[in-house]
């Protein structure tokens, strides 16, 4: 047998490539390589993402440091809380109509938004918003703390009363 026929005995055993085999195999990986990254997006789906917010239940110190008539914005709790001699009360600052911040002034609260406009009890006096502005529980801890819970919404004017 000579160099020749060696060669060509060899090459009749090994696979031929043509551009078909390579077209066929390249989109077999790229398909598999779509379904894997489509599997990974489906589980990453599957996974909530839940965020959990600001607490229902938050402490703003003790009744000593607001002085009587003060009223105090607190805008990452979307809260103004208010002391009236020895009396204080906790009322929301979202808009009853879209949810907005609003922003408390001298006559009561504004809504930058929409428009509306509140006094200070947080009844509505011009405005699209269909409600009056929330009143939050305010209670004492028993380490003497004032604690607002959000959670529990109380009638308009309803105060805590405390020691002077």
């Amino acid at each position: 047998m000579n160099r020749l026929e060696h060669l060509e005995d060899d090459r009749a055993g090994a696979v031929k490539k043509t551009r078909r085999s390579f077209i066929s195999w390249f989109s077999v990986g790229a398909l598999a390589v779509c379904a894997g990254v489509m599997t990974l997006f489906n589980l990453i789906f599957l996974k909530p993402r839940v965020s959990q917010g600001a607490a229902s239940k938050f402490r703003i110190g003790k009744p000593e440091n607001y002085a009587s008539g003060s009223v105090v914005e607190m805008k990452e709790a979307k809260v103004v809380v208010r002391r009236d001699g020895n009396r204080i009360a906790a009322i929301s600052t979202i808009c009853t109509h879209l949810g907005c911040t609003v922003n408390s002034t001298d006559v009561g609260f504004e809504c930058p938004c929409h428009g509306s406009i509140y006094d200070l009890q947080g009844d509505v006096v011009a405005g699209p918003a269909p409600e009056p502005l929330a009143w939050y529980r305010v209670g004492l801890t028993p380490s003497g703390e004032l604690e607002i819970d959000k959670q529990s919404v109380v009638d308009a004017g309803t105060y805590l009363e405390v020691e002077a």
